[in-house]
């Protein structure tokens, strides 16, 4: 959990990490939540300022409106009123966001995207997530899930995903695609990294001890380096990204495409290739400009301050 005490400027004045343990099971995890939310607002008291919101963001399908955590798969949120317990226990204003949108908001509006009007922020990690940030704002969508770009069907017949089809994005591109498509084409057996491998997490980190199952960083260094696999999974990648990417663009039409993640720290291994395979997918549209996140994995922490001082 990345948690901090934001000025109404963004300016960050207090951070703290703290373990989720998911393991402990969804109820403890939300009084975990609550009891570091509490901390917080008792630590700026003490340094004489006044918390005026608070903003939580978490994973999954989120009814933003209802301030509902609807459906986490690795949080095991089931409905949890999340919104409505933290006001309770806090006494403050308070508001539940999506944790890409809300990055997505502050790499809008502090990050990468910074003065541009329309952004499309993608995290590319275990999965991919998107979100349209028009005016500072971005949309949750009629349900609560917008933005699953993730989802978009790039390749028919193609691996399956997740959600139970074959053929989308993140069954191509994601950081956990990536490795487990290059332990198929290697023949390396099962996906998964040791110790200092984290394609499971979603971080692009180097690969484990000799004889580790690759992480998607490794598959990035080793297409750098010309084995033919890693180069081939990599640049399959880097196509279907381009296909999710141009879509987007379709959709939104937007100024800047950030793309964050743990696959995003790839830097020009990923981004030379994508930005040129983008544009030559354009015809009609406006090439956006395509530049890698700013604010690392505290934008959705900033980004749920950001929402909630809005929603003051």
């Amino acid at each position: 959990m990345k948690c901090a005490l934001v000025r109404p400027d963004g300016t960050t004045v207090h951070t703290e990490r703290h373990p989720t343990d998911a393991g402990r099971g969804p109820d403890a995890v939300v009084e975990t939540i609550l009891d570091v939310a509490e901390g917080l607002a008792g630590k700026a008291r003490a340094d004489g300022r006044d918390p005026v919101a608070l903003g939580i963001a978490v994973p999954g399908v989120v009814d933003e409106a209802a301030g509902v955590a609807v459906w986490s798969a690795n949080v095991g949120f089931r409905d949890v009123p999340l919104r409505d317990l933290a006001a309770e226990r806090l006494g403050l204003p308070t508001v539940l966001g999506h944790d890409v949108r809300v990055g997505g908001l502050a790499e809008a509006r502090l990050g990468a995207g910074r003065g541009t009007g329309h952004v499309l922020f993608v995290a590319i990690g275990t999965g991919i997530a998107a979100a349209h940030v028009v005016d500072g704002a971005a949309a949750s969508g009629a349900h609560g899930a917008a933005g699953e770009i993730g989802h978009v069907l790039v390749r028919p017949g193609g691996p399956r995903c997740g959600c139970g089809r074959d053929g989308c994005l993140e069954a191509v591109a994601s950081a956990s695609a990536i490795a487990r498509r290059y332990a198929e084409a290697t023949g390396a057996g099962p996906t998964g990294t040791g110790p200092t491998g984290a394609a499971g997490s979603g971080g692009l980190t180097g690969g484990g001890p000799t004889g580790t199952p690759a992480s998607a960083a490794d598959v990035a260094d080793r297409a750098a380096a010309g084995e033919p696999a890693a180069a081939r999974v990599w640049a399959e990648a880097v196509e279907a990204l381009a296909d999710g990417l141009a879509t987007g663009q379709a959709l939104y039409d937007v100024e800047t495409v950030v793309v964050g993640g743990g696959l995003a720290q790839a830097g020009p291994r990923l981004f030379d290739p994508l930005r040129a395979a983008l544009h030559e997918r354009m015809t009609f549209h406006r090439r956006p400009r395509l530049v890698a996140a700013a604010l690392g994995d505290e934008a959705g922490c900033l980004g749920a301050a950001l929402l909630a001082l809005d929603a003051r």
